[in-house]
């Protein structure tokens, strides 16, 4: 065997950085649950005694905190001062959970998803499921916190409105349901933007649904959504003007047949807004860090998820639009297109 040792280096310096990112998960959530980003947002330049006094926590692991912080491009470090500072972007990204571009979600639902490690190892040998229920109960929670940026940024602004004629609805006063609603972040934005329109969200979690029920009452729009457990090809109601299914189609067992339930449940002229992660139709059009990260969490999440389920289609979370366009119009919808998208999101649309 005759190994290149350039190569060699290359793969060993990935498996290093690959190494610490195992380890900074963990220490971002940290840094998220004690409110060391916010503190350090909120108070400029800090020696790690002065962010330790300010969070009510210990220097010495914060001094730890703080530089293995720094030495990820996360946090940055004037050795003149010995002091710690965030830059505009790394504030915007770590401290303010109204961004865009929040990300300690993202952290908190990898590590929930990584905590069982053990149970999918004994899947691998299998070949059975893990439903969405079995994982510990941060995935829910950092699943919505990771989401909830991209859609409060992009679902009113533009998702809906490059849908035809749906918006007008919506301001006119529809009826709606949205099909995998986990906490409700979706649906408490429409029913916020669209006071005229009624709003029903489906999951088949019931913990979720408990927590979307008191999230809409906190927001002040209880009045016009109503929370129930049901699963994608069983939700009740019919003549819905507008069906959405955020990031959750890739996951269900038979989402052909949730398709065809979403279709026999749409007015005639309704439509169904499919969102889910950006992908190609070809593993090599995948091969870059966001699918990387999209593989990983299929891997783990979704995947599993899938094979739980009655058929276990598996599609996986970099199906591809081509792959989905499929499972769609099989389910009876004559027209799908693809609507608009971002760097992270294709989102479709499909009529009957």
């Amino acid at each position: 065997m005759s190994v290149n040792p350039d190569r060699l280096n290359e793969l060993l310096g990935k498996a290093v950085i690959d190494f610490g990112a195992t380890f900074h998960a963990a220490l971002v959530r940290i840094g998220d649950k004690l409110g060391l980003y916010k503190a350090l947002a909120a108070g400029g330049p800090q020696t790690p005694a002065e962010l330790a006094k300010a969070t009510g926590t210990a220097e010495r692991y914060v001094r730890e905190w703080l530089s293995n912080q720094a030495a990820g491009g996360y946090v940055n470090y004037d050795s003149s001062t010995g002091k710690f500072q965030l830059t505009e972007e790394q504030a915007f990204t770590f401290a303010d959970e109204s961004s865009p571009v929040f990300l300690p979600g993202a952290f908190q639902c990898a590590l929930a998803a990584v905590k069982a490690e053990e149970q999918l190892t004994e899947r691998f040998k299998t070949g059975a499921g893990m439903g969405w229920h079995e994982h510990h109960s941060d995935l829910f929670v950092g699943t919505e916190r990771f989401f909830r940026p991209g859609y409060a940024a992009n679902l009113i602004a533009s998702w809906i409105p490059s849908l035809e004629g749906v918006e007008e609805k919506l301001q006119r006063g529809g009826l709606v349901a949205d099909v995998g609603c986990g906490l409700g972040a979706s649906t408490i934005l429409m029913a916020k933007s669209y006071p005229k329109s009624k709003f029903l969200g489906f999951d088949y979690h019931d913990k979720s649904i408990e927590t979307a029920r008191q999230r809409a009452r906190d927001a002040g729009v209880g009045d016009r959504i109503r929370f129930e457990v049901a699963k994608a090809k069983e939700y009740p109601g019919k003549d819905y003007d507008f069906v959405t299914f955020f990031d959750c189609l890739h996951d269900m067992g038979d989402p052909a047949g949730a398709s065809s339930h979403v279709f026999s449940t749409l007015q005639k002229d309704g439509t169904w807004m499919i969102v889910e992660p950006f992908a190609g139709d070809k593993l090599e059009d995948n091969l870059h860090p966001l699918g990387r990260a999209m593989y990983g969490a299929s891997t783990l999440l979704c995947t599993p998820a899938s094979l739980s389920q009655e058929v276990g289609l598996a599609l996986g979370a970099q199906a591809g639009e081509t792959r989905l366009r499929e499972v769609v119009l099989e389910g009876g919808f004559t027209r799908f297109r693809r609507a608009t998208q971002t760097p992270f999101n294709l989102i479709f649309e499909a009529r009957p």
